[in-house]
C-alpha cells in the first residue's frame, strides 16, 4: 500500500523513468480501482499519505514538505509539475506541431519532403508525379531552455503552497514562451512573404492567405500581439464570438485557430497547416535539480528543457506581411 513506499531520493534516478513512473512501480494505480482513492496518481497518494494539501481553503504552508525526510522526497516533484503546468498553459505548440520525436542526442537530423509533378490522371507511358523524403542536409541543434529561481527557505516556508505555486507557474511559462519563439523561427527559416492588396491589412487579405496555400488546409496562424489586435476588430469577427465563448480559441469565420505570440515583430503573420508542417523534438523534458532542492531545501531553484524543431512540408507554411 502507498503508506508503506520507503520515499528516497533514488527514485529520481531510475534511468528512463519520472519519479512518479517509479513511485507506481512500486504502488500501481489498479490496486486502487473501485475504492477512494481511484484517480489519484502515486504522487498524489504520497500527499495524501503526508496529510500535504497543495490548493483548496485548506492549502498548507511550504513548510509542511519539509517535517520529515520522506515528505521532503516529495519536493522536487511538486516544483516540476507547477513548472510544467505552466510550460503547457503557456504553450501554442499544440497548435503547430504535427509530430513529436524523442531523442537521446545533441542533434537531429529531421525528413524533409519535396514533391513534383501534377496530381492528374497519369496517361499510359508517362511519369508519375512523386513525392520525395529526405533527412535533412544539416543537423538540428537542440536547445537548451532553463530558469533559475533564488530564494531562501526562510522566505518561502511560511508561505501557503497554492501561493509559491503560482511563481513556479510563472517560471515555466516563461520558459514556454522562449520554446514558442523557437518553433517559431524555424517555421519563418526561407519561407517567402505574401503582402497585403493595400496599404494596411484588411479581412480581404486574411482570405486571400488563406487561399494562397493552395493543396494545404491553413489551420493556425501565429500573429503579434498588435497584429492580432487588428484582425479581431475587424468586423467580420464579431461572427466568431460564439466560438471563443465555447472552446476558449479565437478562429475566423473559416476556421483557421489564431494565436499569439509575445515574441514575434509585428509585421508579419505565419499560416501553417498544423498536420504536416513541424516536427518537435525532445532531448528532455523539464528537469529541476532534486538534490539541491531536498538536501538544501530550495535557496536554488534550477529547471531546463532541451527541445529543437524541424519543418517537414516548407509548402505547408506560409507569412503573410501584416504593413505593405
Amino acid at each position: 500500500m502507498y503508506k508503506d513506499i520507503k520515499l528516497e531520493k533514488g527514485l529520481y534516478n531510475i534511468t528512463g523513468k519520472s519519479f512518479t513512473m517509479a513511485l507506481t512501480d512500486l504502488d500501481p494505480d489498479e490496486n486502487y480501482k473501485d475504492t477512494e482513492l481511484e484517480g489519484l496518481d502515486a504522487y498524489e497518494r504520497q500527499l495524501k499519505r503526508f496529510d500535504i494539501k497543495v490548493h483548496g481553503k485548506h492549502c498548507d504552508r511550504v513548510e509542511k514538505f519539509f517535517l520529515s525526510t520522506e515528505s521532503a522526497v516529495l519536493f522536487p516533484e511538486f516544483v516540476r509539475r507547477c513548472i510544467k503546468e505552466g510550460m503547457d498553459k503557456a504553450s501554442f505548440l499544440p497548435e503547430i506541431v504535427a509530430a513529436t520525436t524523442y531523442t537521446d542526442e545533441i542533434t537531429y537530423r529531421g525528413l524533409t519532403v519535396t514533391k513534383t509533378g501534377e496530381d492528374s490522371a497519369v496517361k499510359e507511358g508517362s511519369e508519375m508525379p512523386s513525392t520525395t523524403v529526405k533527412l535533412s542536409s544539416t543537423a538540428i541543434n537542440l536547445s537548451k531552455h532553463a530558469r533559475k529561481l533564488s530564494c531562501t527557505y526562510e522566505s518561502i516556508r511560511k508561505h501557503r503552497i497554492e501561493t509559491f505555486a503560482v511563481i513556479l507557474k510563472d517560471l515555466g511559462a516563461n520558459i514556454s514562451r522562449r520554446v514558442n519563439l523557437e518553433a517559431v523561427s524555424v517555421l519563418k527559416v526561407g519561407t517567402s512573404s505574401i503582402s497585403p492588396i493595400g496599404d494596411t491589412l484588411t479581412y480581404a487579405d486574411l482570405a486571400e492567405f488563406w487561399a494562397s496555400m493552395g493543396k494545404h488546409d491553413m489551420t493556425t496562424m501565429i500573429c503579434s500581439p498588435s497584429d492580432m489586435a487588428k484582425i479581431l476588430a475587424f468586423e467580420e469577427m464579431k461572427y466568431c464570438v460564439s466560438d471563443y465563448m465555447t472552446s476558449g480559441k479565437v478562429k475566423t469565420p473559416y476556421g483557421v485557430t489564431l494565436v499569439k505570440c509575445s515574441d514575434l515583430y509585428s509585421d508579419i503573420a505565419i499560416g501553417i497547416d498544423k498536420n504536416c508542417a513541424l516536427e518537435m523534438i525532445y532531448g528532455t523534458d523539464v528537469i529541476v535539480d532534486f538534490d539541491k532542492l531536498i538536501s538544501t531545501q530550495c535557496d536554488e531553484i534550477a529547471c531546463s528543457i532541451t527541445v529543437g524543431f524541424s519543418k517537414i512540408t516548407p509548402d505547408a507554411v506560409k507569412i503573410l506581411a501584416t504593413t505593405a
